[in-house]
């Protein structure tokens, strides 16, 4: 019987030897653009850049959506890459359990289920208000003095009926055919990028580019505009007016405003071609989003200055101030559509981590069922739109939404950690019809990158770990010691991330103070973090052929940890004693259900019964990962 701390680390093994799949093989590259972009492009687009050039950047948002941007990548750049590796549902919590192991994949999934859970039912109450806005609060005033509810912190001032209905629809439309939501999804998305391309044109034609040069005398001569708007809301002018610590501020809540593409790592059993449509869906949706938020940031600061906008709706109030006011209908057909395929973003990865997780055993099995005719995991999506209807419909979801932060730059950092495992291991997981046309075909070095269990002579020699293996590793292949290094070095490397962005946070004010004590703490670290890295750079890397490799490594993936740990770093204490609550559920249901039903457990206790060594029991040499077939 294996120990507990075996079974939470034992690794699930992907067999890539069959295209066969349960899902419906339907969506095109085009299919996985459009959800990606529509899941990331959301109403966020309407309203967050007023609200970041006011408070925060002035002109300069544009700067904060191309470091956001750029930060968003890296971790878009990593799940290419294992899109291309692990064609599979799942996404990061497939990722995860495919490299360090099935307690991380299960923490990385339990997260997922709750991140889509609160951004579905989220956005549902944000379409409620949104078309309620646009009928004069019917809705609203209907409902205000027939149910309350009201709990402050917990349910929400009344049920929201229309939240409810929205959400039963779209599970409705879920559950009838993917290919059929990828139509309606397509629609919206055009829909969207029609509005979007609209207000970017009407910004840069009815714009002014001296909003973005703007002085203390221009200030004076407008503030009578707005009465209440006090000197601080200025800055300094100019196109920097809040300086460097703005523009950083405003990136990282820009950062938020690129989240939603990893939905589309949720679709390698139902894309056409998933090695080459998952990488090019992800970075080409990436690309689209950081236009269209640059684009709306520019054309709403160059119509009016920055701080005279309105946060509440600053585009419809833009084009007000220069005379384009029924362009407001337009803003709110386009918040609208983006609502709509936010919602379906949201709603449609959250039934296939379910069904992944129930498929490996460490979720209800009842989930894991496919209906025969729609090719969709119909329990489990039922069961994901039962929860977030109710979650829509009663409670109040404010304090909850940085709760999907934690989820989702959790999975990043997973993500990122297992690319850059995985990418130094010596041993690959590839399917037996490659492996036979290898050995019919492939010469000795081929068959030995393919397949570790081929050794040449000159790596048969007995393997030690030394100073020089460290820095000047014998062989241009991984081999097990290499891998372990690895290993090794990026536990190290996540700790002292997690360690400096703690330090970064708590002692800023020392910092910006220029305390000895604390500079000289924080070189020290960083000192400590290039050793391990230097170490990780002179391993040889797998030469396992891919449709997309992430670049630079190991430094891009390394800096997308950081960037990640530090946002998650910056939520408040109260998001953390959540997050240790809906962690704590989800161990009872891992110790109480899942460790002892897990597919790779019981896999694991068959092949020790019958005297032969599993093949996929968890060790420190080994560093499964998939080729491309």
């Amino acid at each position: 019987m294996m120990s507990v701390g075996k079974k939470l680390i034992r690794r699930r093994v992907v067999d890539l030897s069959s295209e066969d799949t349960r899902f419906a093989r339907c969506l095109s590259t085009l299919d996985l653009i459009a959800l990606g972009v529509g899941s990331t492009l959301g109403a966020g687009v309407y309203v967050l850049a007023g609200e970041v050039a006011k408070d925060m950047a002035g002109p300069s948002i544009v700067l904060c959506f191309l470091v956001a941007a750029l930060s968003s990548v890296l971790a878009g750049l990593c799940y290419a890459e294992f899109g291309a590796r692990v064609p599979k549902t799942g996404s990061a919590y497939l990722y995860s359990y495919v490299t360090v192991g099935e307690i991380w994949a299960f923490t990385t999934g339990w997260n997922l289920i709750l991140s889509y859970v609160i951004g579905t039912a989220s956005v549902a109450r944000a379409w409620s208000a949104a078309f309620d806005n646009i009928i004069d609060n019917h809705i609203s005033n209907f409902f205000m003095n027939k149910t309350t509810l009201h709990l402050p912190g917990v349910l929400a001032e009344r049920p929201d009926f229309f939240a409810l209905i929205l959400i039963g629809m779209l599970t409705a439309l879920l559950a009838f055919g993917v290919n059929e939501s990828a139509i309606v999804n397509k629609i919206f998305t055009a829909m969207n990028l029609v509005v979007l391309g609209f207000v970017i044109i009407a910004g840069f034609v009815k714009g002014d580019i001296k909003n973005w040069q703007l002085s203390e005398e221009d200030y004076i001569n407008l503030s009578y505009l707005q009465p209440l708007v006090k000197k601080t809301d200025f800055g300094s002018g100019g196109f920097v007016p809040f300086g460097l610590e703005g523009i950083l501020t405003g990136a990282a809540t820009c950062f938020y405003a690129f989240v939603g593409f990893d939905c589309i790592a949720t679709t390698g059993e139902e894309a056409k071609n998933p090695q080459r449509s998952i990488p090019i869906g992800i970075i080409v949706s990436l690309l689209i989003c950081f236009v269209a938020y640059f684009g709306v940031s520019a054309a709403l600061t160059l119509m009016v200055p920055y701080f005279l906008l309105n946060k509440k709706s600053p585009l419809p109030e833009a084009f007000k101030a220069v005379g384009w006011e029924p362009a407001r209908y337009a803003v709110a057909v386009g918040s609208l559509c983006a609502l709509s395929t936010s919602l379906l973003g949201s709603m449609f990865p959250m039934p296939r981590v379910i069904y992944a997780m129930a498929e490996d055993g460490l979720l209800f099995k009842f989930l894991s069922s496919i209906n025969s005719r729609t090719k969709t995991p119909l329990s489990a999506t039922i069961t994901s739109g039962l929860l977030a209807a109710v979650m829509a419909f009663l409670f109040d979801l404010k304090d909850l939404v940085d709760l999907m932060s934690i989820g989702t730059l959790l999975a990043y950092s997973l993500v990122a950690v297992c690319v850059l495992i995985l990418r130094y291991q010596s041993e690959q997981l590839n399917s037996p019809k490659a492996m036979e046309m290898l050995e019919q075909n492939g010469n000795e070095e081929e068959r030995v990158i393919m397949n570790p269990t081929v050794i040449t002579t000159s790596a048969q020699q007995k393997e030690t770990l030394s100073l020089a293996t460290l820095f000047n590793p014998p062989t241009d292949t991984p081999t097990t010691l290499s891998g372990r290094i690895v290993y090794v070095c990026v536990s190290l490397i996540a700790t002292l991330i997690t360690v400096i962005c703690v330090v970064l946070t708590l002692e800023v004010s020392a910092l910006k103070d220029g305390s000895v004590g604390c500079i000289a703490a924080l070189a020290l670290l960083i000192t400590a973090l290039l050793v391990p890295t230097i170490i990780i750079w002179r391993q040889p890397q797998s030469n396992a052929r891919l449709n997309f490799k992430v670049p630079f490594l190991p430094l891009l993936p390394i800096f997308s940890i950081f960037v990640n740990i530090l946002l998650m770093v910056q939520l408040s204490a109260g998001t953390w004693v959540r997050f240790a609550v809906w962690m704590a559920v989800g161990f009872m249901i891992y110790f109480g259900y899942g460790i002892r039903n897990s597919v790779e457990g019981k896999t694991a206790e068959e092949s020790c019964a019958i005297g032969e060594k599993p093949l996929h029991q968890p060790r420190l040499n080994s560093g499964p990962s998939a080729a491309a077939v």
